[in-house]
């Protein structure tokens, strides 16, 4: 999501702008790294500062991962520190009475101390206790569950669901909550698990809730992994990790905002260094500090199964994509522009066509339905152009979604009617807003044509949205701008523009029904949780209905 634009025949740099690049050279030291990372108190290495987390649950195996701090001086990004021994344990239950298996990797300063262990030989469908332990101290203990095996009748499945979090917005909330459910197979997020601004650059309400480390723009491989290493120490976030595996993808914040295959709009080239070495950066950084488990070198697409009932694909929408359109950048109708990149739809097509599952999720950054502005009153047109990456005037759609790749999108769209694939659900981010939407396969003509598939679109944890751009009550631009959105958007069957919170997704074989929480206040720490909507898609249907009671 764009915070602010950069003019299309403009790559100047603005004073602010200038002065965080300067302060990104000149943290080459490492005094105020460390400073911030290492907590204040009597804490003696070797710690577990990070907490613990696994991923990616397959019907056998989960990938554990922690990050282990040997010494006072080797704080995320530092480069310092020892090599360690981390041994790792596996038991089916908390009180680690009954270990199933048990091994060790070594933690070094070139992974930046994060250690991963992809355990194998475990039992489909069943939960575990893990924790790690180095020089005598032992790490949390937390639990996770494997998948269901891939021939295995399912009845129900349960994930929790989020996007966008920005530290210095408010507090993660959300993930306290989810944490706090005890019900959940595994949690999906839908990219922008960080965000790479510099203090107060990016949406906060004018006030910077807590500030993040480091202070400036995270550019280099030290940056990135600082801030990652700040963001796990959030202890709602820490409860969540070690209560469920998560599923992740990136979105651009992970990078830089709107970021495509060459470049990004937050990247001056040149002046804040090469993008391949930033993307490159970015991505060591991405993969030593989360438990996602790449299928292919550098990128986060890649399928699980849960059984007979869901199988999930899950997109990279960056690493592949062309430059977003603008006024002399080519048309969003251009065949040769993709937002996939031909490998990917490929592989995404193949898989959709040959799953065997009652359901097939598709994990996707950014959102897939058309959307339309409408005619939307001058006042509350510019602050949507501005949360959507979009000119205050000129086009009417979002081209860092898949409207600016509609190519793309017909040609996907299209092999699920003709290949009559039925039950294609879209678990989308990225927006700082809740939808629920089919997805029509010609807009234009919707409802008279059909629905493709549907899509779930949940809000941000903590990343501003409409009533936070505009300093109004929460609530206040909803209530004039979703009826104006839906008019125009007739296959739009519910969007919230204000608040924040989560979603938990409940899946069985005759409806797959999305459940929308809202925050109370995202900048307490204490916020309360509260349901706000339902909407499912009954099997069969490809569309969307509401349903008045969360699961």
């Amino acid at each position: 999501m764009t915070s602010r634009q950069r003019s299309a025949d403009s790559n100047s740099l603005s004073p602010r702008r200038r002065t965080v690049v300067k302060a990104a050279a000149a943290t080459a030291v490492l005094a105020a790294p460390l400073a911030a990372a290492w907590p204040a108190g009597a804490v003696e290495a070797p710690a577990f500062l990070h907490g613990v987390a696994s991923g990616d649950p397959l019907p056998d195996g989960i990938l554990l991962w922690t990050r282990v701090t040997p010494t006072a001086e080797a704080v995320p990004g530092s480069g310092l520190g020892p090599d360690t021994e981390v041994g790792w344990v596996v038991a089916r239950d908390k009180a680690f009475t009954s270990v199933v298996a048990k091994g060790s990797v070594t933690a070094t300063a070139a992974s930046d101390h994060t250690v991963k262990a992809d355990v194998r030989g475990l039992a489909p469908a069943t939960d575990y206790w893990f924790r790690f332990s180095a020089g005598g101290t032992d790490s949390p203990a937390a639990r996770t569950r494997t998948a269901p095996a891939a021939d295995a009748a399912v009845t129900n499945l349960r994930f929790g669901v989020v996007s966008c979090a920005n530290w210095e917005a408010g507090y993660f909330s959300s993930y306290r909550h989810l944490a706090a459910r005890g019900d959940l197979d595994a949690w999906l997020h839908l990219g922008d698990y960080i965000y790479e601004y510099g203090t107060g650059d990016y949406g906060t309400r004018d006030t910077v809730v807590r500030q993040h480390a480091p202070t400036h723009e995270i550019l280099t491989l030290a940056d990135y992994r600082i801030r990652h290493g700040k963001y796990k120490t959030d202890p709602d976030l820490q409860a969540l990790h070690t209560v469920a595996p998560v599923v992740a993808i990136w979105d651009d914040h992970e990078f830089a905002n709107d970021a495509w295959s060459g470049g990004a709009e937050n990247h001056t080239e040149g002046a804040e260094g090469a993008w391949s070495a930033r993307q490159a950066a970015a991505k060591q950084a991405y993969f030593e500090w989360m438990p996602v488990r790449p299928a292919l070198a550098g990128t986060t697409y890649r399928r699980l199964r849960f059984g007979k009932l869901a199988d999930l694909s899950l997109l990279d929408l960056r690493s592949f994509r062309s430059q977003q359109a603008a006024v002399g950048n080519g048309s969003v109708d251009d065949p040769d522009r993709t937002i996939t990149g031909r490998a990917q739809l490929d592989w995404l097509k193949a898989g959709l066509k040959s799953s065997d599952t009652t359901w097939r999720l598709v994990g996707n950054s950014v959102m897939i339905s058309p959307f339309a502005i409408g005619s939307l009153s001058a006042d509350l047109l510019r602050p949507l152009a501005e949360l959507l990456g979009l000119p205050k005037e000129g086009l009417a759609l979002n081209t860092d979604q898949w409207d600016g790749y509609t190519d793309d999108r017909r040609e996907l769209l299209a092999h699920l009617r003709s290949n009559a694939i039925r039950n294609t659900v879209f678990l989308t981010g990225d927006i700082h807003m809740a939808w629920a939407n089919d997805v029509p396969v010609d807009a234009g003509t919707y409802p008279l044509s059909a629905s493709a598939a549907t899509e779930f679109v949940v809000t941000s944890v903590s990343s501003d949205n409409l009533d936070d751009i505009l300093k109004v009550p929460e609530g206040t631009v909803t209530a004039l701008a979703a009826p104006v959105i839906q008019v125009a958007n007739r296959h739009v069957h519910w969007v919230d523009t204000d608040r924040h919170g989560y979603g938990v997704l409940d899946i069985t074989a005759d409806r797959a029904q999305m459940d929308y929480y809202v925050l109370s206040d995202k900048t307490k720490a204490n916020a309360t949780s509260s349901w706000a909507r339902s909407y499912r898609t009954r099997t069969g249907t490809q569309k969307v209905e509401r349903t008045y009671t969360p699961v």
